[in-house]
């Protein structure tokens, strides 16, 4: 699936793939291989750019080949079970514009449209790249924030009960912080080969910074060093959490096995009283009317005073 629009005076206009004009956007999501070979034929954009961004393990990386250049960056991803991943975005300028593509639909290409075309050029391409890479890391920051939240409910439930569903919704965002620690230091990777790309004079036709775009380049590093310096942050948190609580966890078991076996050794007292009176020979009280109500006086005056020793030790 794919579509192709360029800025106007008043907003978007929307192409055809055999009538595309310079300054046009194409947006593709989960295309087919006909549509790659159709858009490949009508673009001129190299097969291996355009299916770079459609393998989900692909790194981070800039490709600059015959006046084209890929950057492929890794953006967040929330998906519905309340797991956020990272999903490769490749974004193409070519001489006659630009493209992006990606295996899911996702918020960073979706939040440019008809709504805030004014905020955006598709002729100015430096431009719209970094705005999209702006809006990719605005975006891990907004999710971070979200599991930061999250985390802290979580913590609040823990503390009053300690139930599976609870550790392992800890344990899913702990795996989220780590997918986006790794993807944002691979583009932060990219973003330093930006700058070094951007006075290249073998891409000055391609990539053309202007003062603003530099303002612009420079928002999109320092949102990315902010959200790298807060996945880390919490991260470490969230690894302290989830090692305090699996201690608590051991300790509440031993707590319960050392109450049991209290428990035990309690039941085992007027076990064992009442078993050596009830050997069939002869022991103490055998002949006495009152030999039932001795022995099991005796053994509960035992249990009582073991039940107290344990006690005294906190063992119970």
């Amino acid at each position: 699936m794919y579509k192709i629009v360029k800025s106007i005076d008043n907003g978007l206009t929307e192409l055809e793939l055999n009538n595309l004009e310079k300054g046009y956007w194409l947006d593709i999501v989960a295309p087919s291989e006909d549509e790659l070979q159709e858009i490949s034929a009508a673009t001129g954009i190299q097969m291996d750019f355009l299916s770079a961004a459609l393998d989900e393990e692909e790194k981070s990386r800039i490709e600059v080949e015959d006046d084209q250049i890929l950057i492929l960056v890794d953006i967040p991803f929330f998906r519905s079970n309340k797991e956020y991943d990272t999903l490769p975005l490749g974004i193409i300028l070519t001489e006659t514009g630009i493209a992006t593509i990606c295996l899911e639909a996702n918020g960073v290409p979706a939040d440019f449209g008809s709504h805030n075309s004014r905020l955006f050029s598709t002729f100015k391409k430096t431009r719209f790249l970094f705005q999209i890479l702006y809006k990719s890391a605005t975006l891990y920051l907004k999710y971070i924030r979200i599991i930061i939240r999250r985390t802290d409910e979580l913590e609040i439930h823990l503390r009053q009960s300690m139930e599976n569903s609870e550790l392992f919704n800890l344990l899913d965002l702990q795996k989220s912080l780590t997918y986006f620690s790794t993807s944002l230091r691979s583009n932060s990777i990219v973003m330093e080969r930006l700058l070094r790309l951007r006075n290249a004079s073998a891409t000055q036709h391609l990539i053309k910074v202007y003062e603003e775009d530099e303002d612009l380049l420079d928002d999109v590093i320092i949102e990315y060093k902010q959200a790298v310096e807060m996945v880390e942050m919490y991260s470490h948190i969230l690894n302290s959490m989830m090692e305090v609580f699996a201690s608590i966890i051991s300790n509440n078991l031993n707590l319960v096995m050392r109450f049991l076996a209290s428990i035990t050794i309690l039941l085992a007292i007027p076990t064992l009283i009442s078993g050596l009176w009830g050997m069939n020979v002869h022991v103490p009280f055998a002949d006495s009317p009152y030999g039932f109500a001795i022995v099991g006086s005796f053994a509960f005056v035992v249990a009582i005073g073991s039940a107290w020793l344990l006690w005294k030790r906190r063992m119970f």
